[in-house]
């Protein structure tokens, strides 16, 4: 049976029963303590908001990466290799 939340996507947290997907957002950036919570508190309305879901349904996540292996390890896979699914595109090349 289709969940009755498809379409406007504020969906209780039970919705997955039925495979909606539920939004991971994943953060990767430069090792910067004080960045992490401010970050996370922005980013989790603001995707509630573009994507119609609840509080319980989204997760945000902080990957911290050196900036010596930027270019291996999240430009290239992720936005190179990526790029036809960026949402934002970076206005810098590697």
């Amino acid at each position: 049976m289709a969940s009755p939340w498809i379409g406007s996507n504020t969906s209780p947290t039970s919705s997955t029963e039925d495979g909606d997907a539920m939004p991971n957002v994943i953060v990767k950036l430069w090792p910067n303590p004080s960045s992490r919570s401010a970050g996370s508190r922005k980013r989790s309305p603001t995707t509630m908001k573009v994507l119609h879901y609840g509080d319980e349904s989204v997760s945000v996540a902080f990957e911290e990466v050196d900036a010596n292996d930027w270019g291996q390890t999240v430009y290239e896979p992720d936005i190179v290799r990526k790029a036809d699914t960026l949402y934002k595109k970076p206005g810098y090349t590697m």
